[in-house]
């Protein structure tokens, strides 16, 4: 398991979106660590979502791709969590179903 005082995941992930958003002071990243393995916690300014979301989630996708192999690196199980911003006002695809179906 990784140990808490490598925080090359933590940093890596700050330096890479710090790189692609418009707003990059806002950007906070936040590192929990259990059995489960490391969770990456990803805040970001809500005119930032797009891009790094992607499109269809590619971004995301690949950030998460980029995580996995740091974690290997790293002899652990890196996760990653990007919070939806205060305001958003996208509905998450869930609640979507449940409202098409009704």
């Amino acid at each position: 398991m990784a140990s808490k005082a490598n925080h090359t995941d933590q940093e890596f992930l700050e330096y890479l979106v710090k790189s692609i958003v418009d707003h990059p002071d806002d950007v906070v990243v936040d590192r929990k660590v259990d059995e489960m393995g490391v969770l990456l916690s990803l805040k970001v300014n809500l005119q930032d979502m797009g891009q790094v979301v992607g499109r269809q989630g590619a971004t995301a996708k690949a950030i998460r791709s980029l995580l996995r192999i740091v974690g290997i690196k790293n002899n652990a199980r890196v996760n990653l969590k990007i919070e939806e911003p205060e305001g958003s006002t996208h509905v998450p695809r869930e609640r979507q179903d449940r409202e098409q179906s009704s």
